[in-house]
């Protein structure tokens, strides 16, 4: 496990989705279900593999989050059935769509302790990608945006994305940590500009955030079991 110098940090940035809260799980509740209403129509299979591609396929357009996830729904139900899929199909699957924009926020273990630390220390920071409103609404939800001095809703976390957010916020990259779930969102492109990373992994990861092992040959970071584990690495008691 890498260390960090904590004396030159200045900014921590949190990734939102399954690093503070959980989210993955209520969209494979949704898929099940989607599954379940064309059954009919389609076998599980081919619908999640169908499903999967029409989401890519769409992310340059939709973006991330529940309104784009909805929305390849519905266009993989007309596609699988070949438009037999009816309208009260349709607005069914619309319905457990707008679930994911008002789920229960279950805030994972640990968090609320750490977040309550290291606000009193650094400048904290939700940055996370996905649809603004849907975004915005979560981290209310939440109960934990007191904590954080920023937030930033982006389109997509990239190399390019980070190294603006540094410049906006006068940052060195070695005044900069992001810590989140994702390897391909919240370390790799991070290491690539010079900052610094951590990972703690969720329970379950999205197919589209998932790397190769090469990918990860030569990289320096730490990855954590869990969120109660950050302030001992980061070597910060609690008061």
């Amino acid at each position: 496990m890498s260390t960090l110098e904590t004396s030159s940090l200045k900014l921590i940035a949190f990734d939102a989705d399954d690093t503070l809260w959980v989210n993955e799980p209520n969209y494979v509740n949704v898929q099940q279900r989607l599954g379940d209403l064309l059954s009919h129509h389609i076998d599980q299979p081919t619908l999640s593999r169908h499903f999967y591609a029409t989401q890519i396929r769409n992310l340059q357009l939709f973006g991330y989050g529940a309104k784009g996830f909805t929305l390849s729904m519905i266009e993989t139900a007309i596609e699988l059935t070949q438009g037999r899929v009816t309208g009260l199909e349709i607005q069914q699957i619309i319905d457990i769509g707008k679930e994911l924009l008002a789920f229960p926020i279950e805030v994972l273990d640990g968090v609320r302790d750490a977040l309550e630390t290291l606000a009193k220390r650094f400048d904290l920071m939700v940055l996370t990608k996905g649809d603004l409103f849907d975004q915005e609404s979560k981290i209310a939800r939440s109960g934990l945006g007191h904590f954080f001095k920023y937030v930033e809703i982006i389109s997509e976390k990239d190399e390019r994305s980070y190294q603006r957010i540094l410049q906006r916020y006068g940052l060195q990259p070695e005044e900069f940590l992001m810590i989140g779930n994702s390897l391909k969102s919240d370390v790799l492109p991070v290491l690539h500009i010079g900052a610094q990373a951590v990972h703690i992994p969720y329970v379950i990861t999205w197919a589209h955030e998932r790397v190769g092992e090469e990918q990860l040959q030569g990289k320096s970071f730490a990855t954590l079991a869990s969120m109660h584990d950050l302030l001992n690495w980061l070597e910060v008691t609690a008061d």
